[in-house]
Parts: structure tokens; sequence; C-alpha cells
């Protein structure tokens, strides 16, 4: 049965800097998180593009998982939209199809000026392998944190 989670969090960051950063996340996210990630690294394709397989490795505090390998399914920087499906780890085990997407668009629209700050748009969609599996709310909560976090990472960087 298919389920979708979905999560709108609003930022300072204009949409082009936490664009950047989202998308170099594979150098800079085991830097500004290294309490969640040990490492993220490429292990198909150029790290960014469609067809991109990144392994994530987690710290012992991630509940859950110790790690997991994602495949980019749809990577457009122009509309500022990726999106991925995990294709290995412990996750593959309790959901049969997970897949996160995310946009990041300016606040208040492609006219507004820069310093308005942006929103992310993620929405989280998974098949739980059985009934007893728990949706995935702490997922959901660790996204929301790493935005905010990432958010005062960039306007203090």
């Amino acid at each position: 049965m298919a389920s979708k989670v979905e999560l709108v969090v609003e930022v300072k960051s204009p949409a082009d800097k936490l664009w950047t950063a989202l998308r170099d996340s594979t150098e800079l996210f085991p830097k500004i998180f290294p309490e969640q990630y040990k490492s993220i690294e490429t292990v198909e394709g150029d790290g960014k593009s469609t067809g991109t397989v990144r392994l994530l490795k987690y710290t012992e505090g991630v509940p859950m998982v110790t790690f997991a390998k994602e495949k980019v399914e749809v990577a457009d920087d122009e509309k500022k939209v990726v999106s991925y499906s995990v294709v290995d780890g412990e996750l593959v085990s309790f959901y049969k199809n997970f897949r996160v997407t995310l946009q990041v668009t300016p606040k208040g629209g492609a006219a507004a000026p820069a310093a308005d700050g942006a929103v992310v748009s993620w929405t989280m969609d998974f098949d739980k392998a059985s009934e007893e599996v728990p949706d995935p709310d702490v997922i959901k909560e660790t996204a929301a944190k790493t935005f905010h976090d990432l958010d005062d990472y960039l306007l203090k960087n």
C-alpha cells in the first residue's frame, strides 16, 4: 500500500544558495552534520546527475539505519528538483519502495527577492514491507531538522 508524507520548511537562506548546498551534500553534510553522517560517497556516476548512486554511512546515534544506498532518479538544477530512491540498506527491509523528492523555491515565488528566503518542499513516497512497519516519522523529523540546521549554517558561512 503506497503512502506519502509531505513536509514544507521555510528557511531564511536564498533558494540558489540552499540548492547549491543540497547538491553539494556529498562533501558538505559529513562536515556540517558529523553527529549524523560518518561519510557520504559516490559509488556510481558523477555524484549529482540522474543515475548517480551514493553510499551514506550513518553514525551510531541515528535510529534504525547504519547505511543507505540511494539512486538519483531526477536531477533538475533549473527547477531545483531532486528525487532519489533508497536501493540498499536497512530501509529496504522496512519499505519495498522508498523515494524522496525535494524542491527548493524562492519564498514568495520566482520573482521575489532572494533576501526573502526559500521554501523546501520535501515528499517521501513509500510502501511498507508489512503492516507492522512503523511510519517513517523519524525520517521526516530528521529532514526538517536538517533543513533548519543547514539554513543556520548557510546564514553564518
